[in-house]
């Protein structure tokens, strides 16, 4: 057990990161003072959560990092988190970015997006929508009775007809006609209106509007006024209204279960409830809430993330919020507040937040995946990073190892990565590509998976744990294979096997973890067999291209690095093929020729 010495640390705000005996970390934390907050942890167990004293018993050695603020250390606490993703830290397993409409009201003629980021480029943003289905059926509804443009700025610079949009009476077509300005600011602003709130005021302006329309005849801009109301109205009517005044904000609330505690978050915009959504935090207690609250508001709003300038928390903000509140200023580019509930309606927010928290554990009372998988395969943690990799080539050509990456039972896709294997060139050697990539993978680094699936039997997961104990991590992560028990006699279960063991484990077919399982390594041969796939006709493309005059390799490497395939070089304007960096107006031209031959090829 570690033995605290108040005088090896310093006195400087930074981050300390807690480790096991094997040097994995265990937490991640920050403080304004490192010494200070250490010796809190070794002082008394008596003042300790149950948590702490669990980690405390844990703990072989403590590194800092010291910063020159404390937001600082806010800000390396929060990427070492993600990064490392430790045992005993509050960990946001659902950080998706919610659906958000974006309008770029500096144009001449805006438009309305659906984005899940938000960036300081001038726009207006509405949301969130926890349910992209009820987003959609807005942006459906906004775009039936509403008609702005609906295509993005390239395009509107370079149509020279209308599109289908316009002729079916969604779009006045600006990119063509001449349309009135104040008309289509018009527009806009009713756009703003529903989608900020003012719904009442919105749709009495469409009925004073309606009713001067009829009076003066002219019938056909009345039923435009007519239908825009009606639609404005139906849209309504799916909000419900919980604050008398028109805010925006955020409310919180905790409830504690049996095995740990749940966050519930309320979404406020325009004083109507657009959503909400349940967070679950396992082995936390009540005691722990101002910890989980306080990682929990630097994780989830990130900088792409809507931030409203008020969040409504269940207790005072406690000093570990001072940096966090910073933070958010600094992100939001404006004032944010954390208070508790100052009204009657806030408070009973807050019982409703608590209510839907509640009401998610209910509904999710089974053992999540992960935990499953870990009793099931016998691990000694919770598997909540998982890798999949499989081998794929073409005769021993084309020789790659796709890996895949699940996190918490979903798709991290970003994670996934595609290992080429040159050397192997010609081998068809499954196993050596396997332990080379075992090696490849250890010189990647961080972050490690908790678990390992190989997409093979006994002999690939062999390969795998041989080559991890040749560069001396034998122990570095846990394996696991999967392989096809047979096909006599329509047998089509599938077999799993771990390290140190003959017989493959007892798992039932069609069993939960099994199909887990199946669905990893399908998705794994899935992602590397379309790579392989894509390489072969890249290859195919790149002898087409270099087969052109003036196009050798440096070239075709630049226009790659522009465009995605030939065709769209083909389709490129002009200026797009001279604004490529390392390309002369000489060079260009020739470029051009080239590939307007290659054009006129193709079309004969």
């Amino acid at each position: 057990m570690f033995t605290f010495e108040s005088k090896a640390f310093s006195q400087e705000p930074g981050v300390y990161l807690m480790k096991n005996a094997q040097g994995r970390i265990l937490y991640v934390g920050k403080a304004k003072c490192l010494r200070k907050r250490l010796a809190s942890y070794f002082r008394s167990s008596a003042g300790l959560t149950p948590k702490t004293q669990s980690l405390v018993a844990r703990i072989e050695r403590i590194d800092t990092l010291i910063t020159a603020t404390e937001k600082e250390a806010l800000l390396l606490e929060e990427s070492l988190i993600k990064k490392h993703r430790p045992r005993y830290n509050v960990l946001l397993r659902d950080d998706k970015q919610y659906v958000l409409f974006r309008l770029d009201r500096h144009k001449d003629f805006p438009r309305l997006v659906m984005t899940r980021k938000v960036t300081r480029d001038g726009s207006i943003y509405y949301g969130p929508f926890t349910s992209s289905v009820a987003a959609r059926e807005t942006w459906k509804v906004i775009n039936k009775v509403f008609p702005l443009r609906k295509c993005g700025d390239h395009v509107f610079a370079n149509r020279v007809r209308p599109c289908l949009n316009y002729h079916i009476g969604r779009c006045l077509g600006p990119c063509v006609n001449e349309v009135d300005k104040g008309e289509y600011r018009r527009l806009v602003m009713q756009v703003e209106m529903l989608l900020s709130g003012r719904s009442g005021e919105l749709m009495a302006n469409l009925e004073a509007e309606m009713r001067a329309a009829s009076d003066n005849l002219d019938f056909e801009r009345a039923a435009v006024l007519r239908d825009q109301a009606a639609a404005v109205r139906r849209t309504v009517e799916r909000q419900t209204v919980v604050l008398p005044e028109e805010r925006d904000m955020d409310v919180m609330a905790l409830a504690p279960t049996g095995s740990g505690l749940s966050l519930g978050l309320l979404f406020i915009r325009q004083g109507r409830l657009l959503g909400h959504k349940s967070f679950f935090f396992s082995g936390m207690e009540l005691e722990d809430g101002p910890e989980v609250v306080a990682s929990f508001l630097a994780q989830y709003y990130t900088p792409a993330r809507f931030i409203p300038s008020r969040i409504v928390m269940p207790f005072p903000p406690s000093e570990e919020e001072d940096g966090v509140v910073q933070l958010l200023v600094e992100r939001r580019g404006g004032l944010v507040i954390l208070a508790e509930p100052r009204s009657l309606a806030e408070k009973e927010l807050i019982d409703t937040a608590k209510r839907n928290a509640l009401e998610s554990i209910r509904s999710a009372e089974r053992q999540p995946m992960t935990e499953l998988l870990g009793r099931k395969l016998g691990l000694a943690i919770e598997p909540r990073r998982i890798e999949c990799v499989d081998v794929s080539h073409l005769g021993g050509e084309g020789m790659r190892v796709g890996q895949i990456v699940y996190m918490d039972g979903e798709p991290l896709k970003d994670a996934y990565r595609t290992y080429s294997l040159p050397e192997l060139e010609g081998t068809a050697d499954d196993y050596l590509a396997l332990a080379s990539w075992a090696k490849r993978r250890v010189e990647s680094g961080e972050p490690w998976p908790d678990l390992v699936l190989i997409d093979g039997g006994r002999g690939q997961l062999a390969a795998v744990e041989r080559a991890l104990g040749e560069v001396g991590q034998p122990n570095l992560f846990e394996l696991a294979s999967i392989a096809k028990a047979g096909r006599r006699a329509g047998e089509l279960e599938d077999l799993i096997f771990r390290p140190g063991r003959k017989n493959p484990l007892p798992l039932k077919p069609g069993s939960p973890e099994l199909l887990f399982l199946q669905r990893l390594r399908d998705a794994a041969h899935n992602y590397v067999l379309g790579r392989q796939r894509q390489g072969r006709r890249r290859q195919v493309l790149q002898s087409e291209l270099l087969s052109l005059p003036s196009i050798g390799p440096k070239t075709a490497r630049l226009l790659w690095e522009r465009f995605d395939s030939v065709d769209a070089m083909l389709a490129a304007a002009p200026d797009e093929i001279k604004s490529i960096p390392g390309l002369g107006g000489k060079r260009a031209e020739r470029i051009l020729a080239s590939l307007n031959d290659l054009r006129k090829s193709r079309a004969s």
